[in-house]
């Protein structure tokens, strides 16, 4: 080799070290391959089928996937797991094993010791390779592989020479071979090695924003196909050329600016991208703005910073008045160009579409500073719609208005309203107003918007206005006082009794009108009105017991009808409260009770009176038996309380019907008594069951009852 090639060579070598130790420090990137490469094992007098004797690491950087290992002893082999598994029981095993695992990312070799092993006549890598003397085995690299580098859009003609790889050791029966992404994998065929120089070239055209790096493999086999060296990383870099131009991601934007605000106030920001290296002035991007429209006041209102794309106000603030402005929409257009701006640089264009938002600095001014309305005595609604000039926004806070009274409305009779629509003030009736009591209403309201105005503005005397309301007279219903009236009334007084005197007066007290009573309702038919008196009596007897009676109150209900044009009426309540009056006799509940015939327990039912009055002329009520002589020797009545007694045999009766005769009188003042009869039916009782059916035909007098007993009286 000539000293020249030998100092080339030493270059390259040193290129390469010093670009794989930057990258290892920069970058630490993956080794591919096993991660150890030395392993022992402690032989014990041979070793079990399929138990593993240790666990190999090994990584091809890219998910180890269709990875191959062969393992220099065929007794054993590398499991899925990666584990060294004996195919059978192995006795005689060698002191060293190597283990090959190869795939399209890598090609790689470990070593396993057998420590305690049997010794035995040595054996060599070479010999497990069946490498020949004339291939010796190398523990140095010698291949030298330089980083290359290929401009992205060349034209034809292609093949194009990148690059050479050199073999310091290169025999005449030795080949190179290159592997990887680009050349046996996709895209395939991209970049070629000529098998007996090294010399590496490119097959087409590339486009770095597609593929911007590719790593390959380059490694020597023989002629049967057997490594010999390698493999080692070929990094190809594809040189960027500008050929895109700046894209924005949106081809409009919309930005806000508030009238008025401060020259240099940021309206938005620009963004454009270039897919180029952005390492280079290919991707490196300056703005500007090349039109305006419209152009008025000041064709330059705004601009761009070149670098950040941010744009802002250049306009006076006092000039940004979205009131005396052409327009309130703004559009620039926007170019990128990268090549930091160059002459020769790619540009991109969007459009930028500014509003000017209003902020309040105009007070509302209401468009007369008088408004007149009338409005019927009794009636409520709008009576009149207040208008405003805003010059603000429509449909901003700063334009909507907020009405209110600030005068003339000290019983709250009107109420004001904003109509959403066209923003006036709808003023409203909300208490009847009346004629009698004020013909007259004059109002004061002030105007506001719901946004508060900017500093240096105020709200004038445009912001009130006056509103004068004129009462129109309605004729009014009279009106009765008091209403409801109550009066207190007995029940049973005489037909054509006064009961009391409707009091109606007229509201419309400047105009002199009569007033006529009817009855409008009286549900029992009781009262009759004097039609002009008022005064109301009896047409028929107050019973308190009525079902149109409810809590001892009667209610009537009475109209008053004046003679106006047209006439009006009113109407008003009388309710009357009934005393009661001992007017009802006492009743017996229940009125039949059942007992067997053969019954230990005498007592037949517990009874209790009641009365339709009330009290103090119901209870404490008094139940006795009836006049007939002899009861007492059969019946017995016990008081329980002031409604109850207990009805008792003195004797058991035969299966019969038996009506017992009893008197029941109340505590009234003077006292109601009441004759009358508990039906006691004796019946036959067999396990639980009472059987009174042929008792109901033997209507069996206690009277004759009574005589039977006197008859066995005297016969003793």
């Amino acid at each position: 080799m000539e000293f020249g090639t030998r100092i080339f060579i030493a270059f390259l070598v040193s290129q390469v070290v010093c670009t794989g130790a930057q990258e290892e420090e920069e970058k630490a990137e993956c080794v591919p391959g096993f991660q150890e490469k030395e392993y022992q094992v402690e032989y014990s007098g041979g070793f079990l089928k399929d138990i593993p004797l240790l666990q190999v690491v090994f990584d091809d950087c890219a998910g180890n996937e269709d990875v191959e290992f062969e393992v220099s002893n065929p007794d054993f082999l590398i499991d899925e797991n990666l584990n060294l598994v004996p195919r059978r029981d192995v006795i005689d095993s060698r002191d060293v094993m190597f283990v090959h695992g190869v795939n399209v990312h890598v090609d790689d070799m470990a070593q396993v010791t057998i420590i305690g092993a049997p010794s035995r006549s040595p054996q060599t890598l070479r010999e497990i390779l069946g490498i020949s003397d004339l291939m010796p085995y190398r523990s140095k690299r010698s291949l030298l592989v330089p980083p290359m580098f290929v401009p992205e859009n060349q034209r034809a003609p292609f093949p194009r020479l990148i690059g050479k790889v050199i073999s310091s050791d290169m025999k005449e029966d030795h080949i190179f071979r290159l592997t990887g992404r680009g050349a046996d994998q996709d895209p395939k065929g991209v970049f070629s090695i000529n098998r007996l120089t090294g010399d590496v070239a490119v097959s087409r055209a590339l486009d770095r924003e597609a593929i911007a790096y590719y790593h390959l493999q380059v490694s020597t086999t023989d002629l049967s196909g057997r490594l010999v060296e390698g493999p080692v990383d070929l990094d190809v870099s594809i040189i960027d050329q500008n050929d895109n131009r700046p894209v924005f991601k949106e081809p409009r934007y919309s930005g806000e600016v508030l009238e008025g605000s401060p020259t240099g106030t940021t309206v938005m920001t620009m963004t454009a991208y270039d897919a180029d290296d952005p390492n280079t002035d290919n991707a490196v991007l300056r703005y500007i703005i090349v039109r305006q429209l419209p152009d008025k006041p000041s064709p330059n209102m705004f601009y761009i910073d070149p670098e950040r794309g941010d744009i802002v106000t250049v306009i006076a603030p006092h000039q940004l008045d979205r009131e005396t402005l052409p327009t309130t929409q703004y559009e620039l257009e926007i170019v990128a160009k990268d090549m930091a701006g160059s002459e020769v640089g790619l540009t991109g264009t969007a459009t930028a579409t500014i509003t000017i938002t209003d902020r309040n600095d105009h007070a509302p001014e209401f468009t007369h500073s008088l408004f007149q309305a009338s409005v019927n005595e009794g009636s409520t609604g709008v009576v009149v719609n207040l208008t405003v000039d805003d010059r603000d926004d429509p449909a901003t806070g700063a334009w909507r208005a907020i009405y209110s009274i600030i005068n003339g409305d000290p019983n709250q009779n009107f109420e004001i309203q904003t109509n959403l629509d066209n923003n006036e003030g709808m003023l409203s009736v909300v208490k009847p107003l009346d004629y009698e009591s004020s013909m007259f209403h004059t109002l004061l309201i002030r105007v506001e918007n719901e946004d508060p105005l900017v500093p240096d503005v105020v709200y004038g005397p445009s912001s009130t206005a006056t509103v004068n309301i004129i009462v129109m007279d309605v004729n009014e219903g009279p009106v009765f006082f008091p209403d409801p009236l109550v009066v207190i009334r007995r029940e049973n007084i005489p037909v054509g009794s006064f009961v009391a005197i409707l009091n109606a007066t007229d509201p419309d007290y400047l105009q002199t009108q009569s007033i006529r009573f009817t009855v409008l309702r009286d549900p029992a038919d009781w009262l009759i009105v004097n039609p002009f008196k008022g005064n109301v009596t009896t047409r028929a007897i107050l019973d308190r017991e009525s079902p149109h009676v409810h809590n001892n109150q009667y209610t009537a209900l009475f109209m008053a009808t004046d003679n106006g044009s047209p006439p009006a009426s009113g109407t008003g309540t009388l309710i009357i409260t009934l005393e009661d009056e001992n007017d009802n006799a006492p009743y017996v509940f229940p009125s039949v009770a059942r007992v067997c015939e053969d019954a230990k327990d005498m007592n037949v039912v517990v009874i209790g009176g009641r009365d339709k009055d009330i009290h103090p002329n119901t209870d404490p009520f008094k139940i006795e038996l009836g006049k007939q002589p002899g009861l007492e020797k059969t019946w017995k009545i016990s008081r329980i309380n002031d409604t109850h007694s207990q009805i008792m045999l003195l004797h058991s009766l035969k299966k019969a019907n038996y009506n017992l005769p009893l008197v029941l009188t109340d505590s009234g003042m003077p006292p109601i008594s009441n004759n009358t009869e508990l039906k006691v039916q004796v019946c036959t009782c067999k396990k639980n069951r009472m059987d009174c059916s042929r008792a109901g035909s033997i209507q069996t007098n206690l009277l004759l009852l009574l005589c039977l007993v006197l008859l066995s009286i005297l016969c003793l």
